[in-house]
């Protein structure tokens, strides 16, 4: 009897030590920061309840959060991924976004659902309820789209080169708030990458000399300081023939790579430069870490934090990679 109560006794010891450090994380377990609701997104019923299943644990100040959610160690992760995402977006304060900004905030929904990235799939493993579908995706898609005033068909047909000028109604090139200057040096550089969206746009990603090298050598993991990667975005236009070519233009996306200057948002510069006039988007230096960086970073560990980024494009190496097999 004394044998068998030595060996129980250091399970024991064991187990009363695991539960003493668990209590004790919880006391380092902070509630999440409640907020009120000011304005609510106003949609079809179905597309709500769609976000709101989805969504709105994260992106919104009603939490509906899971016992063992609100249990440490798991609390602080959370945590940590609800005050991300309420910077990106808040369902709860919808009225501080401009008409334009909203259906912006429905197109970016749209593409991170339809790419999966989002609900993070390390949050529908704990919570399955909350996965997307692709009847939700359609749903979804369907009200993006109406929200464009005018939409161009989309046909499996061939898309002809985009144009390389941009017409500007000034010759001064305007700043963004964090000090990103928009340059038409970029319709020289080296196309690195191209696509259409169910916007029914094209977009055409270009690279500055130092970007193209790094895509070169695949040596983006960080990108060097220096890179400039421009996507430039048109509206499609079909031609009597049926071809398809660029037609309005739309905006530029700037990311400029500056560990130094850009440390709010990862080493990133992000700017948006629309229409004619090339106008820049948002109103103070922050905007970038509101609305552009939380995406970005789903990609950080594949491309950098980059979208539409070839990862095998040095033909020379992959040449000699298959005559050495």
């Amino acid at each position: 009897m004394n044998t068998v109560k030595k060996k129980r006794n250091p399970i024991a010891i064991a187990f009363l030590g695991i539960l003493g450090i668990f209590g004790g994380l919880q006391l380092f377990s902070q509630p999440l920061e409640g907020k009120p609701v000011t304005g609510k997104i106003e949609a079809p019923k179905e597309v709500i309840a769609i976000l709101e299943n989805s969504c709105f644990s994260c992106h919104s100040n009603q939490q509906n959060l899971s016992w063992y959610d609100k249990i440490a160690p798991i609390s602080w992760a959370v945590n940590k991924d609800v005050k991300r995402a309420r910077e990106v977006l808040n369902f709860s304060e919808w009225e501080k976004l401009s008409p334009a900004e909203h259906k912006g905030k429905m197109y970016a929904i749209l593409n991170m659902i339809q790419s999966g990235k989002m609900p993070l799939h390390e949050y529908t493993i704990l919570h399955p309820s909350a996965k997307i579908t692709q009847k939700d995706i359609e749903t979804v898609k369907k009200y993006t789209l109406s929200l464009s005033a005018a939409n161009i068909p989309v046909k499996n047909k061939e898309i002809i080169p985009i144009p390389q000028a941009i017409v500007t109604s000034n010759n001064k090139f305007p700043v963004s708030p964090n000090g990103v200057q928009y340059t038409d040096d970029f319709k020289n550089w080296k196309v690195i990458s191209m696509s259409t969206l169910f916007d029914n746009s094209i977009r055409v990603i270009y690279g500055n000399d130092i970007a193209v090298k790094a895509i070169e050598t695949e040596n983006f993991h960080p990108w060097p300081d220096g890179s400039i990667v421009v996507k430039s975005v048109w509206k499609q236009q079909e031609l009597s023939n049926g071809e398809i070519r660029a037609g309005e233009f739309i905006n530029a996306q700037f990311m400029v790579k500056d560990t130094e200057k850009y440390t709010d948002t990862e080493g990133w510069g992000f700017a948006k430069f629309s229409g004619k006039d090339l106008h820049p988007t948002g109103k103070s230096e922050s905007f970038a870490k509101e609305s552009c960086i939380a995406c970005h970073r789903q990609l950080a560990e594949k491309t950098g934090y980059l979208f539409d980024v070839p990862m095998k494009v040095n033909t020379q190496r992959l040449i000699q990679n298959l005559q050495k097999k």
